[in-house]
């Protein structure tokens, strides 16, 4: 089964590109800027990378940011994921970028979306990856912040699919950003959210109903609330789980105890993702494999997984189509 899910054809929705900053490139970038982090080598920054919480997580991944100074920090991050994305065989992916982090510490909202649009754009034609761009706001500032970073986000709309929401869940409901997604909205860009990870169920709603979000990422709390998950059936609703992420971060204690599996076989559009694999301990591949190595599944429903992630995909139809054929393809052979 390893075999059969390295050779599987990936789609990717839910990642964080800070989130991907491995301790050597984010060493090397300390010391090419000039950067002071609390950290005497590679392997100093690796041991800090332990986490009992969403909240302690987050303290280091601010603290890993500095180190992104120049337009070529934000396409050298970004060209490392996906060089792990082409070892992966992840086929399209769809990347939350954090401006706010950047921004708020004096870096040009133009030098972060250059570096990592330059990047992606170049994975199209050297490395045949497909992939959009999502704008997340950070939830623990306050919504006069997000329209603030809506506005710096104008000039670049072509290269914005998405505007997402993320950071600290707990006390930071989803409708707390109603007002900024609705301009979001009418700029003609996608809305997603972070919802029932670490918050309860109700953010899940919040974010259908007042957010009226095409993806939920995460999700894994809808199993509190019946009705909800019967709701998320019927409307095909989305959700972008990332499972060693909710080990990591103790939101499951353990792999055999994640829902991910029971959530497919319920009829829910789950997908696999990797949200800060730096961080988290692993990219596509090692997901899906911690996943199978936990909850025996067959290869139709490891190929669900992808498939579930291209129909969820903001991609247009004809390429949905050719991806889904492509994975069918490697399902028959394999």
């Amino acid at each position: 089964m390893k075999k059969f899910i390295e050779n599987l054809p990936k789609v990717e929705l839910h990642l964080h590109i800070e989130g991907s900053l491995e301790p050597e490139l984010m060493f090397e970038l300390a010391q090419r800027n000039n950067i002071a982090i609390p950290f005497d080598s590679v392997d100093a920054i690796r041991a800090a990378y332990q986490f009992e919480n969403l909240q302690s997580f987050l303290d280091i991944y601010y603290q890993g940011a500095n180190v992104l100074i120049n337009e070529q920090d934000f396409y050298d991050l970004t060209w490392a994921y996906l060089l792990r994305c082409k070892q992966d065989n992840v086929i399209h992916t769809e990347i939350f970028f954090d401006p706010q982090t950047h921004t708020d510490r004096g870096i040009a909202f133009d030098t972060v979306i250059n570096g990592i649009h330059r990047a992606l754009t170049d994975a199209q034609k050297e490395l045949n990856i497909s992939s959009q761009l999502i704008m997340s706001f950070l939830r623990h500032l306050d919504e006069d912040s997000a329209i603030a970073t809506l506005e710096m986000a104008k000039p670049h709309l072509d290269k914005i699919a998405a505007v997402g929401l993320d950071s600290s869940e707990v006390g930071n409901p989803p409708e707390k950003f109603a007002r900024v997604f609705k301009q979001a909205i009418e700029l003609s860009l996608l809305p997603v959210a972070h919802a029932g990870e670490e918050g309860p169920a109700d953010y899940i709603h919040q974010a259908l109903n007042h957010l009226q979000v095409k993806r939920i990422d995460h999700g894994v709390r809808c199993v509190d609330d019946a009705q909800l998950v019967q709701q998320l059936i019927e409307t095909k609703m989305p959700l972008t789980v990332c499972p060693l992420s909710n080990i990591k971060l103790k939101v499951f204690e353990q792999m055999t105890d994640h829902n991910i599996v029971e959530l497919l076989r319920q009829g829910l559009q789950v997908t696999i993702n990797s949200d800060d694999p730096a961080y988290f301990g692993g990219y596509m591949t090692d997901n899906f494999i911690a996943v199978a190595d936990a909850h025996p599944a067959t290869k139709q429903e490891l190929a669900q997984f992808t498939i579930n992630a291209i129909e969820a995909s903001f991609i247009n139809e004809q390429q949905k189509l050719n991806y889904i054929n492509q994975v069918n393809n490697y399902l028959v052979n394999a």
